[in-house]
C-alpha cells in the first residue's frame, strides 16, 4: 500500500495567486514541501522574491515569483503566458488572493454610506480576479489533457453572517474593524463559481474546490481574539499553518474522486 504517496506533488507545477501574503506564503510553502514547483504570484515582487529564495534554499524544487495584477485582464495574461513559458505545464491552481482597500475608512464604512467605488475595487480582485486567472489556466489545463486540480480561498464570510457582536472593542492592526458586506459577497461568489467550474470541467478531468478559512490570528487585539474564540467549538483562532493541509490534499491524488467541494477549516465554527 502507498496511500501517503498519494499527497506527493513531485513533478507538479503549482500557481498561487497572493502567494506573498498573511496565508499565501504558507501555502507556497506547503505545496514546495509536498515536492511542487510553485510560480509565486503576487503584486509584492519584494516579498515575492524572497520568498521564492527561501523556498528554493529549504527544498530541491523550483520557486519563482511573477507579478500580476489580478485587476487588469492583460496583467492575468501575461503572468499565466509567462509561468507556462518557464514551467511547460502548469498542474495546480490556488486562485487565493484577495484584495486589499487603498482606502480603509471606506472599506469599513456602514452598509448604508458605502459606496460603489469601493465595492467594485474590492469584487475586481476578490471575484474578477480568480474568475479571469480560473479562465486563463483552465484552457491551459483543458489543452494540456491530462486534467488538473483548481483550489479557490474563500472565507467562512461567504457561508454565514458575521456575528457583529465580536467587534465590539476590536481593532486590528489598532483600527476598528468589521466585517463589511462587499467581502462576504465576494467570497460568496467564489464559492459559487467554484461549483459551477467543477460541473463544467468535470469532462475535462479538472477538479475545482474551495477552502474556507475560519479566523486566522494575525494583527488582532486580545479582546477580538476572546470574543472570536467564544464562538468556537475549538475555543481558539487558527494559526496560518493549519490552512495547508486541506490544500496539499485538494491539489494531490489524495482527493482525485472530491469536485465541487468547500472544506471550511474554522475549529467548528460552521457547526454552531
Amino acid at each position: 500500500m502507498e496511500y501517503l504517496n498519494k499527497f506527493n506533488l513531485s513533478d507538479k507545477n503549482a500557481i498561487v495567486t497572493g502567494g506573498a501574503g498573511i496565508l499565501g506564503q504558507h501555502f507556497c510553502k506547503g505545496l514546495a514541501d509536498a515536492g511542487a514547483n510553485v510560480a509565486i504570484v503576487d503584486i509584492d515582487m519584494e516579498k515575492a522574491g524572497e520568498l521564492a529564495r527561501f523556498i528554493n534554499e529549504k527544498t530541491n524544487t523550483n520557486a519563482k515569483a511573477f507579478f500580476c495584477d489580478l485587476t487588469k485582464e492583460e496583467s492575468v495574461l501575461k503572468a499565466v503566458n509567462d509561468i507556462q513559458k518557464y514551467y511547460g505545464e502548469i498542474h495546480i491552481l490556488h486562485n487565493n488572493a484577495a484584495g486589499k482597500s487603498s482606502d480603509l475608512a471606506a472599506f469599513f464604512a456602514p452598509f448604508e454610506e458605502y459606496s460603489l467605488a469601493q465595492w467594485k475595487e474590492i469584487m475586481a480582485t476578490n471575484l474578477d480576479g480568480m474568475f479571469l486567472m480560473a479562465k486563463y489556466v483552465g484552457k491551459i489545463m483543458k489543452d494540456q489533457r491530462k486534467g488538473g486540480s483548481i483550489i479557490q480561498t474563500a472565507s467562512i464570510y461567504g457561508v454565514m453572517g458575521p456575528d457583529n457582536r465580536i467587534y465590539e472593542g476590536s481593532h486590528y492592526l489598532d483600527r476598528q474593524i468589521n466585517t463589511p458586506a462587499i467581502y462576504s459577497a465576494s467570497k460568496s461568489g467564489v464559492i459559487g463559481l467554484t461549483k459551477y467550474l467543477a460541473t463544467y470541467w468535470a469532462k475535462d478531468g479538472i477538479r475545482v474546490n474551495t477552502i474556507t478559512p475560519g479566523g486566522v490570528e494575525s494583527g488582532q487585539n486580545d479582546i477580538f481574539k476572546q470574543n472570536y474564540s467564544n464562538r468556537i467549538p475549538l475555543q481558539r483562532m487558527a494559526q496560518p499553518e493549519e490552512m495547508v493541509g486541506a490544500l496539499i490534499y485538494l491539489a494531490s491524488d489524495a482527493s482525485s474522486y472530491v469536485t465541487g467541494h468547500n472544506i471550511m477549516i474554522d475549529g467548528g465554527l460552521n457547526v454552531w
